[in-house]
């Protein structure tokens, strides 16, 4: 698979840029969960750190990524880089040395310092991805991830997967199939206790819920299989579907406050 053959570059330039200071590079996300789609998927990945990097460090792995975007899916990288002691022994939001994705593939054509900023970075979806890892991620180079990935408490596990869908009434108009997707697995995750990809959510969704909904999350689940857009997610359902997740996952919070 090429998604693999490109990672593996990537991981060979990194070994030689980085060093001894290298820990590990970690695949997650879709490769990780065994439902990748190079049109609706991105490459997924933390690099951890012995210390922290200088400027002339980040820019020489960006520049590795930039010249491998040609080859990369449609929906590119997401890449970060996290120090040991972090991955290590948690904190929410955790600090991150460097990180990029697609939605700022333009910053960096522009100014690739932008991306560079020394102190002060968070991410609180790294807690989404912390866990992910722990679960069933996958070592492409480096040490075993129990050495190097601490656990990760439920509750911060469970605002990073909630950002996904805080704005689903909204997205759900532009974005059903991914909106559609990140409600079942929201609420597939709070019922069951199980980290699940989108593919995993819905599957998980078309036994636990109501017949009527069905038909919208099988659309959006076939359409993350193939190679169709949102066309055919029914329109009219969009919305009351939204609310209807909304309100159980508000729900399932709500009891475990009690």
């Amino acid at each position: 698979m090429q998604a693999w053959e490109i990672l593996d570059t990537i991981k060979n330039k990194y070994i030689d840029l980085l060093g001894d200071q290298f820990v590990g590079l970690y695949v997650h996300g879709s490769l990780a969960f065994g439902c990748y789609h190079p049109l609706k998927s991105d490459l997924d990945f933390i690099v951890v750190v012995k210390t922290k990097l200088t400027i002339t460090e980040k820019l020489a792995l960006l520049t590795v990524l930039e010249k491998n975007y040609e080859r990369a899916p449609l929906k590119g990288f997401e890449m970060s880089v996290v120090l040991a002691m972090h991955c290590r022994h948690f904190c929410y939001p955790t600090p991150y040395e460097l990180h990029y994705s697609m939605m700022w593939r333009d910053t960096y054509l522009k100014e690739p310092s932008r991306l560079c900023a020394t102190d002060g970075k968070t991410d609180p979806d790294l807690a989404g991805h912390f866990t992910v890892i722990k679960q069933c991620g996958i070592v492409l180079y480096g040490k075993p991830i129990a050495e190097v990935f601490g656990e990760v408490p439920e509750h911060y596990y469970f605002k990073s997967i909630f950002n996904d869908i805080k704005d689903a009434p909204e997205m759900i108009i532009n974005q059903p199939t991914y909106t559609i997707l990140n409600l079942c697995r929201v609420l597939g995750y709070l019922r069951s206790g199980k980290v699940m990809s989108k593919v995993q959510g819905a599957e998980w969704a078309l036994k636990a819920l109501d017949l009527r909904w069905h038909k919208v999350i099988q659309c959006s689940l076939d359409n993350y299989r193939s190679f169709v857009l949102d066309t055919n997610v029914p329109i009219n359902v969009r919305i009351p579907f939204s609310a209807f997740m909304l309100n159980e996952i508000n729900q399932c919070v709500e009891s475990r406050k009690k």
